[in-house]
């Protein structure tokens, strides 16, 4: 029987409220700054009330962009960015779950080294094989292009390691069944595997989206045309004026605007991640 302590339910409730408040204060501080002129920052004293700013501000940041400092219009760069979050995750997941079918249901030789080799590419941290990777894309002329943005960074070992313990997990009397049915290796995939790993499948998109809209070093590098600048590197470019004073009211108005795509896939998927990060039985 659960004991009913009033004096540690309060002080959970106490600490879980402060918790949020310390995450979600500084986003309301940029929404309050992301409505207000950019006279109002002079002074020294953040304001904690919106302002009258708020169309003209983000009209003008995804109409028009901040020319002067070196950064299109916001809605270009946060398509890239959304194309480039999805290319990733799409493909991430994609080339992972059909490595790891490969290497848990097919004999062939080599099968255990090969998926070790690609386990130990978690060792190595993205600055280690950064120069050579951008030589490659160089060579291959995909320098300012959508698929050099995306192709590099599109293979994943901790999706397919975790793809891989989950198809440990599904008994072989299935694959039994399916070969005795008439099945074939990718009706067994198709049928079987893909609607078991659902879930799993929907909390690696989260993941990977997440990781593929965050991306700043690897756009970085390989683009110069602002054609091509993704979300990240905009705010970058607001916060890096030269030649005159940073305009927070439209960095914080960016830095709303590319929180809002994150947020809405998590929100929208939110079950189906939960359930793929605690379900253990298939």
């Amino acid at each position: 029987m659960v004991e009913n302590r009033p004096f540690l339910n309060f002080l959970t409730h106490f600490v879980l409220i402060v918790g949020v408040a310390m995450v979600v204060f500084p986003v309301y501080l940029a929404f309050i700054a992301s409505t207000r002129g950019p006279s109002d920052f002079l002074t020294g004293v953040v304001p904690l009330v919106p302002g009258d700013q708020l169309w003209a501000n983000y009209n003008y940041l995804l109409g028009s962009g901040e020319s002067t400092a070196g950064a299109p219009p916001f809605l270009l760069m946060l398509a890239n960015s959304l194309w480039m979050a999805i290319m990733i995750a799409v493909g991430k997941i994609a080339i992972s779950i059909l490595s790891a079918f490969a290497i848990v249901y097919f004999r062939f030789p080599l099968r255990v080294p090969a998926f070790w080799l690609i386990f130990m590419t978690l060792m190595l941290p993205v600055e280690v094989r950064i120069l050579p990777t951008y030589k490659v894309v160089a060579d291959l002329g995909m320098l300012n292009s959508y698929s050099g943005l995306v192709i590099p960074v599109i293979a994943s070992a901790t999706a397919t390691f975790l793809f891989r313990q989950f198809f440990l997990t599904v008994p072989e009397e299935m694959m039994e069944a399916a070969r005795v049915d008439g099945a074939g290796p990718l009706k067994f995939f198709r049928d079987i595997l893909l609607p078991l790993s659902r879930t799993n499948i929907a909390a690696l998109f989260i993941i990977m989206f997440i990781y593929g809209w965050n991306q700043y070093l690897w756009p970085m590098l390989i683009t110069t045309e602002p054609h091509y600048y993704t979300v990240v590197m905009g705010i970058k470019r607001l916060a890096s004026v030269l030649d005159g004073d940073t305009q927070w009211n439209l960095v914080m108005a960016g830095v709303i605007l590319a929180g809002l795509p994150p947020v809405l896939v998590i929100i929208f998927m939110q079950r189906l991640f939960v359930k793929g990060l605690v379900e253990t039985e298939k």
